[in-house]
């Protein structure tokens, strides 16, 4: 029999949930039908899956060690512990607790913003994912984890019910801002201001050609998942060019100004992938260093001339709304920055003669 009291990471979430979590490798009938039978239970009684589960209730599963293994994927390790020897339920270490703490140490450059109990904010260095691409890629999400890992070994315990996660999704070679929930209030609380657009997202970025004044730009997006590349199109007045078009909302600022270039804030209303980019593609102002949405002529010159072989862009600054529920209440009213990279902040002095 294996009892699962239920902390504040997994508190909050329906049991149904929690039990794909904590035996990933069984179906969705086998887990009701051991509801039904009452060979899983919530606080001594049988209970359906659709319970919400709260601080202090008890899980039980009246399963065998071997059936238990089975449906957990985490078999009976033979090896030599982890270097800093944390275990999973059961005493199990797994090859996931090697992952996170393998991408702590190989991720250089990530720096703290802010961080309590719930939340975290980095700022990410060119080149670092957010999230996988593919499985045996290496990201912020399994950097985050190893993170918590160094500072707290017991959080080891907590990972086959709960994985920490970035909130907001960047570019690979986008730097900056990366909002991140350390416990499940706090991812909850983060999703949940992105999702209804409570938080200011600002961007910076060197644009092609000289933008004068400030624009206020909408239109639709369309992803192409295969190609990895979006089209935009239309105004806010214009019809959707297809079901899978998304509106888009980018309002630019420009801050110095030549003939070749601008140094642009952006901030984003909506935010879609590859959104910045495409978006000024489209009035005829790319990204100084876009290869895929940029001028070649002009990312040509600016590799040959400064060894740029990225496009320019940094989320710089979030500022979060007055108020906030409780799991993100200590970010209420706050503005964080991020400073630009010293590549970023090198092409702006000579471009624009600073």
């Amino acid at each position: 029999m294996h009892s699962c009291k239920i902390e504040r990471n997994q508190a909050g979430q329906r049991l149904d949930k929690f039990l794909r979590k904590l035996l990933p490798e069984a179906g969705n009938s086998f887990l009701y039908k051991m509801l039904r039978k009452k060979n899983i239970t919530l606080n001594g009684k049988k209970a359906e899956g659709n319970e919400i589960l709260a601080l202090n209730d008890e899980v039980k599963l009246f399963f065998s060690e071997e059936t238990f293994a089975k449906f957990s994927g985490q078999p009976s390790f033979s090896g030599p512990p982890s270097e800093t020897g944390k275990a999973l339920p059961g005493g199990r270490v797994t090859s996931q607790v090697r992952e996170y703490e393998n991408a702590f140490a190989r991720l250089q450059g990530i720096t703290i913003l802010y961080e309590d109990e719930d939340c975290l904010i980095v700022n990410k260095p060119c080149g670092i994912l957010t999230q996988k691409a593919v499985r045996t890629d290496i990201s912020i999400n399994e950097w985050l984890a190893g993170y918590l890992l160094q500072k707290n070994p017991a959080f080891g315990e907590e990972l086959s019910t709960f994985r920490p996660s970035v909130c907001n999704r960047l570019d690979r070679n986008t730097s900056g801002i990366v909002l991140c929930g350390k416990s499940l209030p706090g991812l909850q609380s983060l999703s949940s201001i992105i999702r209804e657009r409570r938080i200011r997202k600002f961007y910076r970025t060197i644009c092609v050609g000289a933008l004068k004044e400030a624009v206020n730009i909408q239109g639709y997006l369309v992803k192409n998942s295969v190609e990895n590349r979006v089209t935009v199109s239309g105004s806010p007045s214009s019809q959707a060019p297809d079901e899978k078009a998304s509106p888009i909302h980018t309002v630019c600022s420009p801050i110095l100004v030549t003939d070749a270039f601008t140094l642009l804030e952006v901030e984003l209303i909506t935010g879609k992938s590859h959104q910045i980019r495409a978006h000024l593609a489209q009035i005829g102002h790319p990204l100084a260093g876009d290869h895929k949405y940029g001028k070649a002529s002009v990312n040509r010159m600016l590799k040959g001339k400064y060894g740029l072989e990225h496009h320019l862009l940094h989320a710089c600054r979030v500022t979060f709304p007055e108020t906030l529920r409780e799991s993100a209440d200590n970010l209420s009213g706050k503005s964080i920055c991020a400073p630009c990279p010293a590549l970023f902040t090198e092409l702006e002095d000579k471009l624009f003669g600073r």
